[in-house]
């Protein structure tokens, strides 16, 4: 399918916003993910038996929304209350390493930093554990976010309020922070919490999902009539002119206060987990507003933005190159995926940088077959992302496959393999071993089937070396390229 003129003027838009000072201000929350294994029953009581084997740490609340912002380009800065403790020293260095601006943090020593711990047996939650406080600040801490925000000249373009209603946003931080952003002739957007709406009275744009909206304004939600009612219920509370709710795989609906309205379908082709998708639209929206993108093809680019968050695991900070990538040359999804070795490099970086574990496996994938993609959905459930290093076609020659390998061109085993919802990347790579490629994205961990135990698997000791594990995963007896070929070939007889 062919782009068309309007995808490319979205396109065109997305790709030329320019570097624009953002400041967050929200609940600061550290993510924290203990992986292990849950498969027996303690003797003690009616439990499972975590066996934790690691863990990791990323970030959330309003700090994702702020990798968000970074990831895409704008310079963000964060202004939220962590305490003086381990959880914030790390929540600062995360935000850091994201390239996200911490000046305006603020430090209470009586305040715990809001940490929620999350035990993880493979991809299934099992459990879940806050340390948090709830109570709104006050006093000195209060003082000192007023007085950041009181800064003239702001210095910051526009405010993002991120509020996970853990006490950070009081009325008098959000007016404060309302004032600060029309000082610049900027925007301020709220990502809300809660059901009284009317402490966001002033800004310019609120992004409740249909379930807030309908806590906020009590109109229960079923058809346009009712998206009516609760747009003109917002717009009384809040004094926005344009409501916005989001409806989730039904995409995001829009009133101005004239009733003109419109419904934005979502731009998501497939869904793996939609963690983090709200803090997606938000910090796209806020981006584009604050660089006078009207408000319609700013959602419509925050909606392709949704779509790259909802195909990863977890919480996800697209690049813009990915968003990009998304509208595509061809508008398909696929061609994301295909990297090139920088490009590969970058992601690695960036998937690092968020703290998550990238899988990494290469072959030449030449038909593909049962085998192989029970093979990769095994391989993607050790991590995060699957990135498959892919034999180029003189790659394949000089492994002396057979007369005539491959039979399919790199193109076509590329597009195959990226059309896969296991795998998150392709990188073709012309040597004859992934061994460079490998040193170059540096994984964490290293897949190969379970074929190559006493074969010596390429890159070990450089992923070993550098903190990583290398995994043997079990094959499907029976099914291999060789046998496919030969049935093809017994029947030509």
């Amino acid at each position: 399918m062919s782009i068309s003129s309007d995808q490319h003027r979205l396109a065109d838009v997305f790709g030329s916003l320019p570097d624009t000072r953002i400041l967050v201000v929200g609940d600061l929350i550290l993510d924290r993910y203990a992986d292990g294994k849950a498969s027996r029953v303690s003797p003690e009581a009616p439990v499972l038996v975590f066996d934790f084997a690691s863990d990791r740490y990323l970030l959330g609340g309003a700090c994702n929304v702020a990798a968000n912002l970074a990831a895409l380009g704008a310079s963000a800065s964060v202004l939220g209350v962590i305490g003086e403790d381990e959880g914030g020293a790390r929540l600062r260095q995360l935000l850091e390493d994201a390239d996200i601006d911490t000046q305006a943090l603020v430090v209470d020593r009586d305040r715990p930093t809001t940490r929620k711990t999350r035990y993880v047996a493979k991809t299934m939650q099992v459990l879940r554990v806050d340390e948090e406080s709830r109570d709104a600040v006050s006093g000195e801490t209060e003082e000192r976010m007023l007085a950041l925000l009181q800064q003239r000249p702001f210095p910051w373009k526009s405010v993002l309020l991120s509020d996970y209603g853990k006490g950070t946003l009081t009325r008098r931080v959000i007016q404060a922070a309302i004032e600060a952003a029309r000082s610049q002739g900027g925007v301020t957007v709220v990502d809300p919490k809660g059901t009284d709406y009317s402490k966001y009275h002033g800004v310019d744009l609120l992004t409740p999902n249909r379930e807030e909206a309908e806590a906020a304004t009590g109109v229960k939600i079923g058809g346009t009539e009712d998206l009516h009612q609760a747009a003109q219920r917002l717009r009384e509370i809040t004094g926005v002119r344009t409501a916005v709710i989001t409806l989730g795989k039904d995409g995001v609906f829009f009133e101005r206060e004239d009733g003109s309205h419109r419904i934005i379908p979502t731009e998501a082709r497939q869904v793996f987990d939609v963690t983090g998708a709200g803090d997606t639209v938000v910090s796209v929206l806020t981006f584009c507003r604050a660089c006078n993108v009207s408000l319609e093809d700013s959602l419509r680019l925050a909606n392709h933005a949704a779509g790259v968050t909802v195909a990863k695991l977890g919480t996800w900070a697209p690049s813009r190159d990915e968003v990009l990538a998304r509208i595509g040359e061809t508008g398909d999804v696929r061609t994301g995926k295909v990297l090139t070795r920088e490009q590969a490099i970058d992601v690695a970086s960036h998937l690092r940088a968020e703290g998550r574990r990238l899988v990494f496996t290469n072959g030449c994938f030449d038909i593909l077959h049962a085998g192989h993609c029970d093979y990769l959905a095994r391989a993607r459930s050790y991590g995060d992302a699957l990135m498959v290093g892919l034999n180029t076609d003189a790659s394949v020659q000089r492994q002396q496959k057979g007369p005539g390998r491959p039979f399919n061109g790199l193109e076509d085993r590329a597009a195959v393999l990226a059309a896969l919802q296991a795998v998150d990347y392709v990188v073709p790579f012309d040597d004859d071993t992934p061994g460079a490629l490998i040193e170059a994205v540096t994984p964490h961990v290293l897949a190969k089937g379970e074929d190559w135990r006493d074969k010596g698997v390429v890159g070990r000791e450089w992923v070993e070396s550098h903190g990583g594990q290398v995994v043997l995963v079990p094959l499907v007896a029976g099914r291999s390229t060789t046998n496919v070929v030969q049935k093809i070939l017994d029947v030509g007889k």
